[in-house]
């Protein structure tokens, strides 16, 4: 497979991207995410969510996670159709959390999805490499 060089959005020192997430039976909804290589998983508000469709009540699983000031405990959803960086994953395990109203972006793209995906992020191009 050849590398594929994508553009990144920077806003002062954060690195986002958009993101589309879909429901069986929805159209693609545009979602902005923060490239957070401290976080885990990726996380996706219940709002976001539940406007595709995903049943919060029925989480794969519950998980603890650490965040900034606390341990919590947050369902992992399967999210019918996750593409990022012109991947494309079906039922991708996501965290269901709501960001600060004040966040610039809607969630959190994790190690979880970069990892995956082999992501190289050069941050002073503000580019992601997928090998």
């Amino acid at each position: 497979m050849r590398k594929k060089i994508y553009r990144v959005q920077r806003q002062q020192n954060i690195l986002w991207l958009r993101a589309a997430v879909k429901g069986k039976n929805n159209a693609p909804l545009l979602i902005r995410l923060l490239i957070d290589t401290g976080a885990s998983y990726t996380v996706l508000p219940t709002k976001i969510l539940q406007r595709i469709g995903c049943n919060l009540d029925k989480p794969l699983e519950n998980k603890k996670i650490v965040t900034a000031n606390k341990i919590i405990t947050v369902p992992i959803i399967a999210v019918p159709s996750f593409n990022c960086l012109g991947v494309e994953r079906e039922n991708y395990p996501a965290i269901a959390l709501d960001l600060p109203a004040n966040s610039f972006t809607d969630g959190l793209l994790g190690m979880d999805f970069l990892y995956q995906i082999q992501a190289v992020i050069d941050v002073a191009k503000a580019e992601i490499t997928i090998n």
